[in-house]
Protein backbone atom coordinates (compact mmCIF):
# COMPACT_ATOMS: atom_id res chain seq x y z
CA UNK A 1 0.00 0.00 0.00
CA UNK A 2 2.52 2.46 1.02
CA UNK A 3 4.75 1.37 -2.31
CA UNK A 4 1.65 2.71 -4.28
CA UNK A 5 0.84 5.48 -2.48
CA UNK A 6 4.35 6.71 -3.28
CA UNK A 7 4.71 5.81 -6.62
CA UNK A 8 1.27 7.54 -7.41
CA UNK A 9 2.58 10.89 -5.17
CA UNK A 10 5.48 11.01 -7.61
CA UNK A 11 3.87 10.50 -10.68
CA UNK A 12 1.45 13.33 -9.51
CA UNK A 13 4.39 15.40 -8.51
CA UNK A 14 5.94 14.91 -12.53
CA UNK A 15 3.09 15.32 -14.27
CA UNK A 16 0.17 16.71 -12.22
CA UNK A 17 2.03 18.98 -9.39
CA UNK A 18 -0.04 21.26 -7.21
CA UNK A 19 1.15 25.05 -8.85
CA UNK A 20 -0.92 27.19 -6.48
CA UNK A 21 -1.12 27.84 -2.85
CA UNK A 22 -4.82 28.50 -3.20
CA UNK A 23 -6.87 26.63 -0.49
CA UNK A 24 -9.98 24.95 -2.75
CA UNK A 25 -13.03 23.48 -0.67
CA UNK A 26 -15.35 20.49 -1.49
CA UNK A 27 -18.81 21.93 -1.38
CA UNK A 28 -21.98 21.15 -2.79
CA UNK A 29 -20.88 21.22 -6.28
CA UNK A 30 -17.31 19.66 -5.47
CA UNK A 31 -14.31 21.38 -6.46
CA UNK A 32 -14.76 24.04 -9.17
CA UNK A 33 -12.28 26.99 -10.62
CA UNK A 34 -11.04 28.04 -13.60
CA UNK A 35 -9.79 24.81 -15.80
CA UNK A 36 -5.85 25.73 -15.57
CA UNK A 37 -5.93 25.55 -11.35
CA UNK A 38 -7.50 21.73 -11.71
CA UNK A 39 -4.88 19.00 -13.61
CA UNK A 40 -3.88 18.27 -9.82
CA UNK A 41 -7.33 18.20 -8.26
CA UNK A 42 -8.46 15.99 -10.98
CA UNK A 43 -5.54 13.66 -10.53
CA UNK A 44 -6.00 13.42 -6.89
CA UNK A 45 -9.77 13.36 -7.12
CA UNK A 46 -8.95 9.46 -9.54
CA UNK A 47 -6.90 8.64 -6.06
CA UNK A 48 -9.57 9.25 -3.81
CA UNK A 49 -11.82 7.66 -6.02
CA UNK A 50 -9.70 4.67 -5.62
CA UNK A 51 -10.07 4.59 -1.53
CA UNK A 52 -13.59 5.23 -1.66
CA UNK A 53 -13.90 2.25 -3.66
CA UNK A 54 -11.81 0.62 -1.27
CA UNK A 55 -13.35 1.94 1.26
CA UNK A 56 -16.99 0.70 0.29
CA UNK A 57 -15.71 -3.21 -0.05
CA UNK A 58 -15.34 -2.62 -4.36
CA UNK A 59 -18.54 -0.95 -5.41
CA UNK A 60 -18.30 1.55 -8.41
CA UNK A 61 -18.01 4.95 -7.39
CA UNK A 62 -18.21 8.10 -9.98
CA UNK A 63 -16.01 11.04 -11.09
CA UNK A 64 -17.98 13.14 -13.12
CA UNK A 65 -15.84 16.40 -14.60
CA UNK A 66 -18.13 18.86 -14.60
CA UNK A 67 -18.92 23.05 -13.94
CA UNK A 68 -22.69 23.13 -14.46
CA UNK A 69 -23.85 25.82 -15.17
CA UNK A 70 -20.45 27.89 -15.22
CA UNK A 71 -18.98 29.65 -17.53
CA UNK A 72 -17.23 27.54 -20.39
CA UNK A 73 -13.79 28.46 -18.76
CA UNK A 74 -14.41 27.34 -15.44
CA UNK A 75 -14.35 23.08 -14.68
CA UNK A 76 -14.51 21.09 -11.94
CA UNK A 77 -15.11 17.56 -10.55
CA UNK A 78 -17.36 15.74 -8.38
CA UNK A 79 -18.00 12.47 -7.27
CA UNK A 80 -20.51 10.27 -6.68
CA UNK A 81 -20.78 7.82 -3.97
CA UNK A 82 -22.24 3.97 -4.83
CA UNK A 83 -25.42 4.69 -4.02
CA UNK A 84 -25.69 7.09 -6.75
CA UNK A 85 -25.94 10.19 -4.40
CA UNK A 86 -23.24 13.29 -3.36
CA UNK A 87 -20.46 12.30 -1.73
CA UNK A 88 -20.62 11.83 1.93
CA UNK A 89 -19.46 14.34 4.64
CA UNK A 90 -16.67 12.84 5.98
CA UNK A 91 -15.43 12.24 2.68
CA UNK A 92 -15.68 15.75 1.50
CA UNK A 93 -13.16 16.63 4.44
CA UNK A 94 -10.77 13.73 3.15
CA UNK A 95 -11.01 15.44 -0.67
CA UNK A 96 -10.47 18.81 0.49
CA UNK A 97 -7.00 17.64 2.61
CA UNK A 98 -6.01 15.64 -0.23
CA UNK A 99 -6.39 18.22 -2.29
CA UNK A 100 -4.93 21.09 -0.35
CA UNK A 101 -1.75 19.49 0.88
CA UNK A 102 1.85 20.11 -1.12
CA UNK A 103 3.12 17.23 -3.47
CA UNK A 104 5.62 15.88 -0.86
CA UNK A 105 3.19 15.24 1.74
CA UNK A 106 0.72 13.65 -1.13
CA UNK A 107 1.79 9.78 -0.07
CA UNK A 108 1.29 10.19 3.66
CA UNK A 109 -2.06 12.08 3.45
CA UNK A 110 -3.38 8.88 1.02
CA UNK A 111 -1.67 7.11 4.30
CA UNK A 112 -3.74 8.56 6.90
CA UNK A 113 -7.18 8.73 4.83
CA UNK A 114 -6.74 5.27 4.20
CA UNK A 115 -5.82 4.19 7.55
CA UNK A 116 -8.46 6.26 9.59
CA UNK A 117 -11.25 4.65 7.22
CA UNK A 118 -10.32 1.23 8.11
CA UNK A 119 -9.49 0.67 4.31
CA UNK A 120 -8.62 -3.04 2.97
CA UNK A 121 -6.18 -2.30 0.54
CA UNK A 122 -6.55 -5.61 -1.20
CA UNK A 123 -9.70 -4.72 -2.45
CA UNK A 124 -10.41 -3.98 -6.12
CA UNK A 125 -11.59 -0.58 -6.83
CA UNK A 126 -14.08 0.10 -9.28
CA UNK A 127 -14.62 3.96 -11.04
CA UNK A 128 -16.89 5.10 -13.57
CA UNK A 129 -15.66 8.72 -15.21
CA UNK A 130 -17.84 11.24 -17.22
CA UNK A 131 -17.49 14.62 -18.53
CA UNK A 132 -19.35 17.34 -20.07
CA UNK A 133 -18.40 18.91 -23.20
CA UNK A 134 -16.03 21.53 -22.34
CA UNK A 135 -12.81 22.21 -24.08
CA UNK A 136 -10.83 21.32 -20.79
CA UNK A 137 -12.87 18.26 -20.41
CA UNK A 138 -11.06 15.84 -21.98
CA UNK A 139 -7.18 16.53 -20.65
CA UNK A 140 -8.79 16.95 -17.46
CA UNK A 141 -10.67 13.17 -17.56
CA UNK A 142 -7.43 11.93 -18.45
CA UNK A 143 -5.75 13.19 -15.34
CA UNK A 144 -8.59 11.61 -13.09
CA UNK A 145 -7.96 8.60 -15.35
CA UNK A 146 -4.21 8.53 -14.52
CA UNK A 147 -4.83 9.14 -10.70
CA UNK A 148 -7.03 5.86 -10.43
CA UNK A 149 -5.09 3.64 -12.54
CA UNK A 150 -1.85 4.83 -10.42
CA UNK A 151 -3.23 3.04 -7.95
CA UNK A 152 -4.59 0.31 -9.75
CA UNK A 153 -8.02 1.14 -9.74
CA UNK A 154 -10.32 -0.64 -12.52
CA UNK A 155 -12.11 2.13 -14.80
CA UNK A 156 -14.82 2.86 -17.50
CA UNK A 157 -14.55 5.90 -18.89
CA UNK A 158 -17.97 6.74 -20.31
CA UNK A 159 -16.98 10.15 -21.90
CA UNK A 160 -19.58 12.50 -22.22
CA UNK A 161 -22.49 12.05 -20.40
CA UNK A 162 -25.03 14.33 -18.14
CA UNK A 163 -24.47 14.46 -14.54
CA UNK A 164 -27.61 12.40 -13.65
CA UNK A 165 -26.37 9.99 -16.43
CA UNK A 166 -23.16 9.60 -14.88
CA UNK A 167 -25.55 8.85 -11.32
CA UNK A 168 -27.65 6.58 -12.89
CA UNK A 169 -25.03 4.24 -14.33
CA UNK A 170 -23.38 4.14 -11.23
CA UNK A 171 -26.09 3.10 -8.98
CA UNK A 172 -27.41 0.48 -11.44
CA UNK A 173 -23.76 -1.07 -11.45
CA UNK A 174 -24.04 -1.15 -7.60
CA UNK A 175 -27.54 -1.90 -7.65
CA UNK A 176 -28.86 -4.43 -9.90
CA UNK A 177 -32.53 -4.01 -9.22
CA UNK A 178 -32.48 -0.39 -9.54
CA UNK A 179 -33.89 -0.56 -13.18
CA UNK A 180 -35.09 -2.98 -15.48
CA UNK A 181 -33.81 -3.56 -17.15
CA UNK A 182 -30.48 -3.77 -15.72
CA UNK A 183 -28.29 -1.87 -17.83
CA UNK A 184 -25.47 0.72 -16.38
CA UNK A 185 -25.18 2.44 -19.52
CA UNK A 186 -26.51 5.45 -21.46
CA UNK A 187 -29.00 3.48 -23.58
CA UNK A 188 -30.28 1.77 -20.09
CA UNK A 189 -30.75 5.20 -18.81
CA UNK A 190 -33.03 6.13 -21.88
CA UNK A 191 -34.68 2.66 -21.87
CA UNK A 192 -35.51 2.61 -18.01
CA UNK A 193 -37.04 6.35 -18.60
CA UNK A 194 -38.44 6.43 -21.72
CA UNK A 195 -40.67 3.08 -20.71
CA UNK A 196 -41.78 4.31 -17.40
CA UNK A 197 -42.94 7.56 -19.20
CA UNK A 198 -44.98 5.52 -21.78
CA UNK A 199 -46.02 3.66 -19.00
CA UNK A 200 -47.35 5.99 -17.10
CA UNK A 201 -49.31 7.81 -19.98
CA UNK A 202 -50.99 4.36 -20.83
CA UNK A 203 -52.14 4.66 -17.35
CA UNK A 204 -53.01 8.23 -17.30
CA UNK A 205 -54.93 7.35 -20.62
CA UNK A 206 -56.98 4.24 -19.28
CA UNK A 207 -57.52 5.43 -16.13
CA UNK A 208 -58.20 9.28 -15.78
CA UNK A 209 -57.68 11.19 -12.27
CA UNK A 210 -61.17 10.86 -10.83
CA UNK A 211 -62.87 13.85 -9.83
CA UNK A 212 -60.45 16.12 -12.63
CA UNK A 213 -62.06 17.11 -15.73
CA UNK A 214 -59.31 16.41 -18.48
CA UNK A 215 -59.21 19.52 -20.38
CA UNK A 216 -57.61 19.10 -23.89
CA UNK A 217 -55.14 22.27 -23.85
CA UNK A 218 -51.90 19.72 -23.77
CA UNK A 219 -49.39 19.53 -26.70
CA UNK A 220 -46.75 17.18 -26.74
CA UNK A 221 -44.33 19.33 -28.43
CA UNK A 222 -41.43 21.00 -26.37
CA UNK A 223 -38.96 23.72 -27.54
CA UNK A 224 -35.97 23.00 -25.32
CA UNK A 225 -33.07 24.86 -24.67
CA UNK A 226 -29.76 22.79 -24.38
CA UNK A 227 -27.21 25.19 -23.32
CA UNK A 228 -24.61 24.31 -25.77
CA UNK A 229 -24.12 21.12 -23.95
CA UNK A 230 -24.04 17.88 -23.56
CA UNK A 231 -27.81 17.66 -22.29
CA UNK A 232 -29.17 18.74 -25.81
CA UNK A 233 -27.10 15.69 -27.23
CA UNK A 234 -28.39 13.50 -24.89
CA UNK A 235 -32.00 14.73 -25.51
CA UNK A 236 -31.60 13.89 -29.03
CA UNK A 237 -30.80 10.06 -28.25
CA UNK A 238 -33.17 10.02 -26.01
CA UNK A 239 -35.64 11.28 -28.79
CA UNK A 240 -35.39 7.52 -30.37
CA UNK A 241 -36.91 6.01 -27.63
CA UNK A 242 -40.43 8.35 -27.22
CA UNK A 243 -43.13 8.75 -29.90
CA UNK A 244 -45.68 10.71 -27.63
CA UNK A 245 -43.18 13.54 -26.90
CA UNK A 246 -41.45 16.31 -29.90
CA UNK A 247 -38.20 17.47 -28.56
CA UNK A 248 -37.28 20.62 -30.81
CA UNK A 249 -33.58 21.16 -29.58
CA UNK A 250 -31.68 24.58 -29.91
CA UNK A 251 -28.45 26.01 -28.37
CA UNK A 252 -27.35 22.37 -29.05
CA UNK A 253 -23.81 23.13 -29.18
CA UNK A 254 -23.27 23.37 -33.08
CA UNK A 255 -22.36 26.65 -32.87
CA UNK A 256 -22.96 28.16 -29.84
CA UNK A 257 -20.58 28.31 -26.19
CA UNK A 258 -21.38 26.84 -23.03
CA UNK A 259 -24.31 28.50 -20.95
CA UNK A 260 -23.71 31.76 -22.83
CA UNK A 261 -26.60 33.78 -23.11
CA UNK A 262 -28.63 30.84 -22.97
CA UNK A 263 -29.57 27.83 -20.38
CA UNK A 264 -31.06 27.16 -17.28
CA UNK A 265 -29.71 29.56 -14.79
CA UNK A 266 -29.46 32.63 -17.61
CA UNK A 267 -33.33 32.35 -17.74
CA UNK A 268 -33.46 31.80 -14.29
CA UNK A 269 -31.73 34.86 -12.80
CA UNK A 270 -32.09 37.37 -16.14
CA UNK A 271 -35.99 36.24 -16.08
CA UNK A 272 -35.50 36.66 -20.34
CA UNK A 273 -35.47 34.33 -22.96
CA UNK A 274 -31.99 32.25 -23.94
CA UNK A 275 -30.77 33.65 -26.86
CA UNK A 276 -30.95 31.54 -30.43
CA UNK A 277 -34.67 31.55 -29.36
CA UNK A 278 -37.68 33.60 -30.86
CA UNK A 279 -40.52 32.42 -28.33
CA UNK A 280 -43.88 32.17 -29.61
CA UNK A 281 -46.60 32.77 -28.41
CA UNK A 282 -48.91 29.14 -27.54
CA UNK A 283 -45.61 27.50 -27.59
CA UNK A 284 -43.75 25.78 -24.52
CA UNK A 285 -40.01 26.16 -24.27
CA UNK A 286 -37.59 24.64 -21.58
CA UNK A 287 -33.68 25.32 -20.85
CA UNK A 288 -31.18 23.00 -19.22
CA UNK A 289 -27.83 24.23 -17.86
CA UNK A 290 -24.56 22.90 -18.99
CA UNK A 291 -24.80 19.42 -17.72
CA UNK A 292 -28.46 18.79 -17.32
CA UNK A 293 -29.26 18.35 -13.77
CA UNK A 294 -31.21 21.67 -13.81
CA UNK A 295 -34.41 22.32 -15.52
CA UNK A 296 -37.06 25.76 -16.50
CA UNK A 297 -40.11 26.37 -18.40
CA UNK A 298 -41.03 29.41 -19.31
CA UNK A 299 -43.31 31.00 -22.02
CA UNK A 300 -45.05 34.09 -23.84
CA UNK A 301 -48.54 35.04 -23.50
CA UNK A 302 -50.40 36.22 -26.86
CA UNK A 303 -49.76 40.23 -25.32
CA UNK A 304 -45.80 39.27 -25.43
CA UNK A 305 -45.08 38.81 -21.44
CA UNK A 306 -42.79 36.52 -20.59
CA UNK A 307 -43.65 34.50 -17.40
CA UNK A 308 -41.29 31.29 -15.76
CA UNK A 309 -41.72 28.58 -14.40
CA UNK A 310 -38.83 27.59 -12.51
CA UNK A 311 -38.03 24.76 -9.53
CA UNK A 312 -40.82 26.25 -7.53
CA UNK A 313 -43.46 25.97 -9.94
CA UNK A 314 -41.84 22.42 -10.81
CA UNK A 315 -42.35 21.55 -7.25
CA UNK A 316 -45.49 22.55 -7.06
CA UNK A 317 -46.90 20.91 -9.85
CA UNK A 318 -45.19 17.56 -8.78
CA UNK A 319 -47.12 17.92 -4.99
CA UNK A 320 -50.23 18.98 -7.01
CA UNK A 321 -50.50 15.60 -8.75
CA UNK A 322 -48.73 13.35 -6.08
CA UNK A 323 -50.90 14.14 -3.41
CA UNK A 324 -54.51 13.35 -4.21
CA UNK A 325 -52.99 9.81 -5.43
CA UNK A 326 -51.14 9.15 -2.04
CA UNK A 327 -54.38 10.11 -0.37
CA UNK A 328 -56.32 7.59 -2.56
CA UNK A 329 -54.42 4.58 -1.99
CA UNK A 330 -55.26 5.54 2.50
CA UNK A 331 -51.56 3.98 3.23
CA UNK A 332 -50.14 6.37 6.08
CA UNK A 333 -47.21 8.17 4.47
CA UNK A 334 -45.39 11.66 5.37
CA UNK A 335 -45.10 14.05 2.53
CA UNK A 336 -42.95 17.29 2.76
CA UNK A 337 -42.10 19.67 0.21
CA UNK A 338 -38.19 21.53 0.70
CA UNK A 339 -37.50 24.56 -0.34
CA UNK A 340 -34.50 26.87 0.05
CA UNK A 341 -34.70 30.60 0.95
CA UNK A 342 -34.86 31.32 -2.78
CA UNK A 343 -38.13 29.46 -2.97
CA UNK A 344 -40.72 32.20 -4.48
CA UNK A 345 -42.99 32.99 -0.80
CA UNK A 346 -46.59 32.59 -3.10
CA UNK A 347 -45.38 29.27 -4.12
CA UNK A 348 -44.32 28.34 0.22
CA UNK A 349 -48.05 29.99 0.85
CA UNK A 350 -49.48 27.56 -2.26
CA UNK A 351 -47.92 24.62 -1.34
CA UNK A 352 -48.73 25.19 2.77
CA UNK A 353 -51.72 26.40 2.79
CA UNK A 354 -54.26 25.31 -0.44
CA UNK A 355 -52.68 21.70 -0.55
CA UNK A 356 -51.88 21.06 2.93
CA UNK A 357 -48.45 20.00 2.29
CA UNK A 358 -45.81 20.79 4.98
CA UNK A 359 -43.00 23.03 3.62
CA UNK A 360 -39.41 22.58 5.23
CA UNK A 361 -37.15 25.51 4.38
CA UNK A 362 -33.24 24.50 4.54
CA UNK A 363 -29.74 26.16 3.33
CA UNK A 364 -29.06 26.43 -0.17
CA UNK A 365 -27.29 23.72 -1.90
CA UNK A 366 -29.08 19.78 -3.11
CA UNK A 367 -26.92 18.03 -0.77
CA UNK A 368 -29.14 20.11 2.25
CA UNK A 369 -32.35 20.03 0.49
CA UNK A 370 -31.69 15.76 -0.49
CA UNK A 371 -30.65 14.88 3.40
CA UNK A 372 -34.14 16.64 4.30
CA UNK A 373 -35.94 14.74 1.96
CA UNK A 374 -34.67 11.10 2.70
CA UNK A 375 -36.20 11.89 6.49
CA UNK A 376 -40.10 11.23 4.44
CA UNK A 377 -41.73 8.84 2.76
CA UNK A 378 -42.57 10.77 0.26
CA UNK A 379 -39.55 13.85 -0.24
CA UNK A 380 -39.98 16.52 -2.95
CA UNK A 381 -37.50 18.91 -2.96
CA UNK A 382 -36.10 21.83 -5.75
CA UNK A 383 -34.29 24.43 -5.75
CA UNK A 384 -35.79 27.65 -7.40
CA UNK A 385 -33.08 27.22 -10.02
CA UNK A 386 -34.79 23.76 -11.28
CA UNK A 387 -32.52 21.66 -9.85
CA UNK A 388 -34.53 18.69 -7.64
CA UNK A 389 -36.36 15.58 -7.64
CA UNK A 390 -38.57 13.35 -5.72
CA UNK A 391 -37.66 10.82 -3.37
CA UNK A 392 -39.95 8.14 -1.81
CA UNK A 393 -39.13 6.15 0.97
CA UNK A 394 -38.01 2.26 0.60
CA UNK A 395 -41.05 1.54 2.67
CA UNK A 396 -43.54 3.71 0.99
CA UNK A 397 -41.88 1.61 -2.59
CA UNK A 398 -43.09 -1.74 -0.79
CA UNK A 399 -46.29 -0.72 0.12
CA UNK A 400 -47.15 0.77 -2.96
CA UNK A 401 -45.96 -2.29 -4.92
CA UNK A 402 -48.27 -4.49 -2.02
CA UNK A 403 -51.50 -2.10 -2.62
CA UNK A 404 -51.04 -2.15 -6.22
CA UNK A 405 -51.00 -5.93 -6.47
CA UNK A 406 -53.68 -6.22 -3.22
CA UNK A 407 -56.71 -7.80 -4.44
CA UNK A 408 -58.35 -6.93 -1.41
CA UNK A 409 -57.66 -3.11 -2.17
CA UNK A 410 -60.47 -0.90 -3.51
CA UNK A 411 -60.25 -0.37 -7.37
CA UNK A 412 -59.51 3.07 -6.56
CA UNK A 413 -56.60 2.44 -4.11
CA UNK A 414 -55.08 -0.12 -6.64
CA UNK A 415 -54.89 2.35 -9.69
CA UNK A 416 -53.70 4.92 -7.61
CA UNK A 417 -51.04 3.10 -5.94
CA UNK A 418 -49.81 1.63 -9.75
CA UNK A 419 -49.70 5.32 -10.97
CA UNK A 420 -47.37 6.17 -7.70
CA UNK A 421 -44.77 3.15 -8.84
CA UNK A 422 -44.55 4.23 -12.18
CA UNK A 423 -43.61 7.89 -10.79
CA UNK A 424 -41.19 6.60 -8.94
CA UNK A 425 -39.97 4.61 -12.51
CA UNK A 426 -39.69 8.04 -13.89
CA UNK A 427 -37.66 9.95 -11.13
CA UNK A 428 -34.15 9.63 -10.90
CA UNK A 429 -33.94 9.52 -6.85
CA UNK A 430 -30.11 9.70 -7.03
CA UNK A 431 -30.09 13.61 -8.19
CA UNK A 432 -31.94 16.11 -9.86
CA UNK A 433 -32.18 14.76 -13.51
CA UNK A 434 -33.45 17.60 -15.95
CA UNK A 435 -34.82 15.35 -18.27
CA UNK A 436 -35.98 12.47 -16.27
CA UNK A 437 -37.75 16.18 -14.29
CA UNK A 438 -39.19 16.71 -17.84
CA UNK A 439 -40.63 13.80 -18.60
CA UNK A 440 -42.46 13.67 -15.57
CA UNK A 441 -43.86 17.45 -15.83
CA UNK A 442 -44.94 16.45 -19.07
CA UNK A 443 -46.98 13.17 -18.31
CA UNK A 444 -48.51 15.45 -15.63
CA UNK A 445 -49.61 17.95 -17.92
CA UNK A 446 -50.40 15.30 -20.19
CA UNK A 447 -52.90 14.05 -17.08
CA UNK A 448 -54.76 17.32 -17.21
CA UNK A 449 -54.63 18.13 -20.69
CA UNK A 450 -53.31 21.64 -19.24
CA UNK A 451 -50.81 24.18 -21.25
CA UNK A 452 -48.07 25.89 -19.94
CA UNK A 453 -50.72 28.55 -19.16
CA UNK A 454 -53.23 26.87 -17.08
CA UNK A 455 -49.45 25.49 -15.16
CA UNK A 456 -48.75 28.75 -14.33
CA UNK A 457 -52.11 29.92 -12.85
CA UNK A 458 -52.01 27.58 -10.09
CA UNK A 459 -50.52 30.45 -8.19
CA UNK A 460 -49.07 33.63 -9.15
CA UNK A 461 -44.48 34.59 -7.79
CA UNK A 462 -44.34 37.41 -6.21
CA UNK A 463 -42.57 39.75 -8.13
CA UNK A 464 -38.76 38.86 -7.51
CA UNK A 465 -35.00 40.25 -8.70
CA UNK A 466 -31.53 38.00 -8.02
CA UNK A 467 -28.16 39.81 -8.32
CA UNK A 468 -24.92 39.00 -8.16
CA UNK A 469 -22.02 41.32 -6.76
CA UNK A 470 -18.98 41.00 -6.97
CA UNK A 471 -16.53 41.66 -4.12
CA UNK A 472 -12.98 41.32 -2.65
CA UNK A 473 -13.53 38.36 -0.69
CA UNK A 474 -16.98 36.71 -0.54
CA UNK A 475 -16.01 34.72 2.73
CA UNK A 476 -16.81 37.92 5.04
CA UNK A 477 -20.33 37.05 4.92
CA UNK A 478 -21.76 34.30 7.08
CA UNK A 479 -25.42 33.56 7.67
CA UNK A 480 -27.81 31.58 9.74
CA UNK A 481 -31.67 30.55 9.65
CA UNK A 482 -31.20 28.56 6.52
CA UNK A 483 -29.01 31.68 4.75
CA UNK A 484 -32.37 33.81 5.45
CA UNK A 485 -30.37 36.18 7.86
CA UNK A 486 -26.52 37.67 7.85
CA UNK A 487 -24.69 37.09 11.15
CA UNK A 488 -21.44 38.77 9.88
CA UNK A 489 -20.57 41.18 8.41
CA UNK A 490 -21.45 43.44 11.96
CA UNK A 491 -24.10 45.06 11.28
CA UNK A 492 -24.76 44.36 7.98
CA UNK A 493 -28.41 42.07 8.64
CA UNK A 494 -29.79 45.26 11.05
CA UNK A 495 -28.92 47.75 7.65
CA UNK A 496 -30.55 45.23 5.27
CA UNK A 497 -33.65 45.04 7.46
CA UNK A 498 -34.26 48.71 7.69
CA UNK A 499 -34.05 48.71 4.00
CA UNK A 500 -36.67 46.39 3.40
CA UNK A 501 -39.13 48.04 6.05
CA UNK A 502 -38.89 50.75 3.66
CA UNK A 503 -41.25 48.21 1.00
CA UNK A 504 -44.55 46.72 1.87
CA UNK A 505 -44.75 42.70 1.93
CA UNK A 506 -41.01 42.73 0.82
CA UNK A 507 -38.07 40.40 1.95
CA UNK A 508 -34.85 40.04 0.89
CA UNK A 509 -31.77 38.21 1.91
CA UNK A 510 -27.62 38.11 1.22
CA UNK A 511 -25.23 34.88 1.21
CA UNK A 512 -22.43 34.48 -0.33
CA UNK A 513 -21.73 32.10 -3.32
CA UNK A 514 -20.69 28.66 -2.97
CA UNK A 515 -19.30 28.20 -6.27
CA UNK A 516 -17.94 31.74 -7.24
CA UNK A 517 -16.33 34.82 -6.06
CA UNK A 518 -19.47 36.52 -5.62
CA UNK A 519 -22.48 37.92 -2.98
CA UNK A 520 -25.92 36.85 -4.12
CA UNK A 521 -28.62 39.03 -3.43
CA UNK A 522 -31.95 37.81 -3.46
CA UNK A 523 -35.90 40.04 -2.96
CA UNK A 524 -39.53 40.17 -3.81
CA UNK A 525 -41.77 43.03 -3.31
CA UNK A 526 -45.34 43.90 -4.19
CA UNK A 527 -44.11 44.91 -7.76
CA UNK A 528 -41.49 44.29 -9.59
CA UNK A 529 -40.13 47.80 -9.88
CA UNK A 530 -40.07 47.78 -5.74
CA UNK A 531 -38.43 43.94 -6.21
CA UNK A 532 -35.36 45.51 -8.41
CA UNK A 533 -35.17 48.95 -6.30
CA UNK A 534 -34.99 46.53 -3.00
CA UNK A 535 -32.50 44.25 -4.76
CA UNK A 536 -30.50 47.44 -6.17
CA UNK A 537 -30.72 49.16 -2.52
CA UNK A 538 -29.35 45.90 -0.56
CA UNK A 539 -26.52 45.19 -3.44
CA UNK A 540 -25.00 48.81 -2.83
CA UNK A 541 -25.28 48.02 0.95
CA UNK A 542 -22.93 44.83 0.08
CA UNK A 543 -20.72 46.87 -1.49
CA UNK A 544 -20.47 49.34 1.21
CA UNK A 545 -19.73 46.90 3.10
CA UNK A 546 -17.08 45.06 1.68
CA UNK A 547 -15.49 48.79 0.12
CA UNK A 548 -15.79 47.23 -3.27
CA UNK A 549 -17.26 50.45 -4.60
Amino acid sequence: MEKDFALAASLGKEKYPKLSSKILQYGTAGFREKAFELPHVMYRMGLLAVLRSKEKQGKTVGIMITASHNPEEDNGVKLCDPSGEMLNKEWEDFATDLVNVNDEYLSDCLKTIACSSGINYDIQANVFLGRDTRKSSESLATAALEGVKSLKGEVKDFGLLTTPQLHFVVKCQNFPNYSTPTLPTPEGYYKRFSSAFNSLIKQMTDHPLQDHTRQAKYTSEVYVDGANGVGAMKLKELQSYIDSLQFQIFNDGSNGILNFKCGADFVKVGQNPPEGCVIESGKKYASFDGDADRLVYYYKDCTGTFYLLDGDKIATLFAHFLQPLIKATELDLTMRVVQTAYANGSSTNYIEKTLGIPVVCVPTGVKYLHHEALKYDVGIYFEANGHGTVIFSKEALRLLKETGLNSNASFQQQIAAKKLTAVTDLINEAVGDAISDLLLAEAILYCYGWNVEDWNAMYTDFPNRQLKVTVPDRNVFSTTDAERKCVKPEGFQEAVDRVVSEFKKARAFVRPSGTEDVVRVYAEAQTQEEADKLAKDISVLVKKFTGSF
